[in-house]
């Protein structure tokens, strides 16, 4: 089993970055893909960014690409999400969780969710 926690989210101006952590506590040996959702209110929980378990696979939004880079540290069981250049449309709930693939983009292929942590942007 796989639990995770987020942290990191904050109220910012645009323009400014930030980094969201997600440690996740797991059995030795799991081996899982993590991905990054958000979710604004009213709205559905939208994909953000995806990594492997060894790193070497990542995949992005297009609303995204270029400004968040999602990375992990398997040592540390952490997931980091850094955001730059943000936006207002980036206000929302940021959530991670596990999945067995990196390559899956709907948020049904992914279990074990953090609690979210709210990240704010203002214009």
């Amino acid at each position: 089993q796989v639990q995770q926690v987020d942290s990191g989210g904050e109220l910012v101006q645009a323009g400014d970055s930030l980094r969201l952590s997600c440690a996740a506590s797991v059995r030795t040996g799991s081996r899982f893909a993590m991905g990054w959702f958000r979710q604004a209110e009213g709205t559905e929980r939208e994909f953000v960014a995806s990594i492997s378990w060894s790193g070497d696979s990542t995949y992005y939004s297009d609303s995204v690409k270029g400004r968040f880079t999602i990375s992990r540290d398997n040592a540390k069981n952490t997931v980091y999400l850094v955001m730059n250049n943000l936006k207002p449309e980036d206000t929302a709930v940021y959530y991670c969780a596990a999945s067995s693939k990196a390559i899956y983009k709907s948020h049904r292929y992914y279990a074990n969710w953090g609690q979210g942590t709210q990240v704010t942007v203002s214009s």
